[in-house]
């Protein structure tokens, strides 16, 4: 008689080994809560379309990477990976299903060990290598309104947010093809590339070229 276990078999196992490995974390309506994504997504389209909303769940134990955390959102029979970015960063939009069914997060961090929760403010990027000024760094006054309106009196420990932080993944080069002339930009040693915003830039809203597409743009301080 052969003792080979067959593949299907074996991977049912293995998914339930992975699955009593986890433990119930947070209510998902907490979470939307802490980084008021219910607030954010109730603000008028024209209000917050230059901005994403990023939870950010970092391990209390400095020897984890937010990468261990596995979370998972299980409403009822339905489990729905929430993967973090090694920054412990995950995009977030408001699903009204898991509100109304008080959906849970469940997590495969050990017992015991906990995440500080808080959020960060990312601006949209175009597909292209190529956009006016003000469609993307129109995130920053975007940005500072919201927060005025969704953080209320907390908004007051809240910095203003002033520059946008492009992140390549090679060294870059990033141009405003300004009226009264170019204005280059290089990345750093981080590949990143950091340009606070001009208000007459806003007005004016000029083209801007970049070498490459940027992975990501940072709304901060």
């Amino acid at each position: 008689m052969s003792l080979r276990i067959p593949l299907a078999f074996a991977s049912l196992l293995l998914a339930v080994q992975v699955h009593a490995a986890e433990r119930e974390w947070l209510p998902y309506r907490k979470l939307v809560d802490v980084i008021k994504l219910d607030k954010f997504d109730a603000l008028p389209p024209a209000e917050r379309d230059k901005v994403i909303l990023y939870a950010k769940l970092v391990p209390v134990n400095k020897t984890l990477s937010p990468l261990d955390a596995g979370l998972v959102v299980v409403d009822g029979a339905s489990r729905t990976p929430l993967p973090l970015d090694a920054g412990g960063r995950a995009r977030m939009v408001l699903n009204p299903q898991w509100m109304a069914h008080d959906a849970q997060i469940w997590t495969s961090l050990p017992k015991g060990e906990k995440m500080r929760m808080g959020f960060d403010l990312g601006a949209v990027l175009p597909e292209t290598t190529q956009w006016r000024y003000a469609s993307v760094m129109g995130a920053i006054p975007q940005t500072n309104a919201a927060i005025g309106k969704v953080a209320g009196a907390l908004s007051l420990f809240v910095p203003t947010m002033k520059s946008v932080i492009f992140k390549f993944d090679k060294p870059a080069q990033l141009t405003v093809k300004a009226a009264g002339g170019d204005k280059r930009y290089a990345s750093d040693a981080k590949h990143h590339v950091r340009l606070k915003l001009d208000e007459d830039m806003l007005k004016e809203n000029p083209l801007v070229e970049v070498s490459m597409r940027p992975l990501e743009a940072e709304i901060d301080e």
